[in-house]
């Protein structure tokens, strides 16, 4: 047991670690390789006790030791995150990620542009393994796998929007890959740093993925459809959008694509349940 468990404690990630020692100045835990890791009494839980398991995160402090905390950074190693620079020196720029260390994006990590204060970035969160420190790093195509195993069309994803070109939105999918959202595909404001649910919607040829951010294909137009006639009922029976409203405004109305909206109707229409008119759509009694 106490082998597995020297495999398990790692830095940068949450560790469940037992309370071996109570100071004045905290508790220490059993650590596994590490030895006794120090929780600051500042982080100890009310009523913590000898035996007891606390959830926590681990780090290297300034001056190189093992600490352990409580407090949840905003990415732990192997996830990207949103953070704002908070300095510059001449190691490189220092991120606010939630802990009371900041994380360093040394310049070898930054892009051609170097960071600047007050200014915000996406960066993935790693681990060096000689040193064993935490660093960030902004070079977000260098942690991704370039070859789409893993993944799945139509299948849903964890996306961050990390950068732009003249297609579209380039975003992670799920912390390891790469991809992109059409810009004539998207219907609402996407930011830089902007963490969205999408779906995989082809995985082509040369490796590359391409993303939408709703469900496409027949598997969303009964949920789809059913919205259009709740909304109709709602607005008594009458809404006015054609074939000829924008793809911009039918996403406003209902949440959906231009495409779904337009297969979500033609499955109404077969039902009977609606019907078209040169200035909207009706609900039939």
């Amino acid at each position: 047991m106490e082998e597995e468990q020297k495999k398990i404690v790692q830095i940068g990630i949450y560790n469940h670690l037992k309370v071996i020692k109570k100071v004045d100045f905290g508790v220490y835990l059993e650590g596994g390789k590490f030895g006794e890791v120090l929780l600051p009494a500042r982080y100890v839980p009310g009523g913590c006790k000898i035996g007891d398991i606390i959830e926590v995160f681990l780090y290297k402090d300034s001056e190189d030791r093992i600490i352990a905390t409580t407090e949840k950074p905003y990415a732990k190693v192997g996830e990207f995150a949103f953070l704002k620079a908070v300095e510059v020196s001449q190691f490189g720029a220092f991120l606010d990620w939630g802990l009371m260390k900041d994380l360093l994006v040394p310049f070898r990590e930054q892009r051609e542009n170097q960071m600047e204060k007050g200014k915000w970035y996406v960066v993935r969160v790693c681990l060096d393994e000689k040193t064993e420190r935490i660093f960030g790093s902004a070079r977000i195509e260098k942690y991704l796998d370039k070859e789409p195993s893993g993944c799945r069309e139509k299948e849903e994803v964890d996306l961050i929007i990390y950068g732009k070109n003249d297609l579209g939105f380039k975003a992670v999918i799920n912390n390891s890959h790469i991809g992109l959202v059409y810009k004539n595909e998207v219907f609402v404001p996407l930011e830089i740093g902007q963490k969205v649910k999408g779906y995989v919607k082809k995985i082509k040829e040369d490796g590359k993925i391409d993303l939408c951010l709703q469900k496409e294909g027949y598997e969303k137009i009964g949920g789809a459809a059913e919205d259009i006639l709740e909304k109709l009922k709602k607005a008594g029976g009458f809404i006015a959008v054609t074939d000829k409203s924008a793809p911009e405004f039918i996403y406003g109305m209902f949440g959906i694509s231009k495409k779904t909206y337009k297969k979500s109707i033609g499955a109404l229409l077969k039902k009977k349940l609606i019907a078209i008119s040169d200035d909207g759509i009706r609900l039939k009694k």
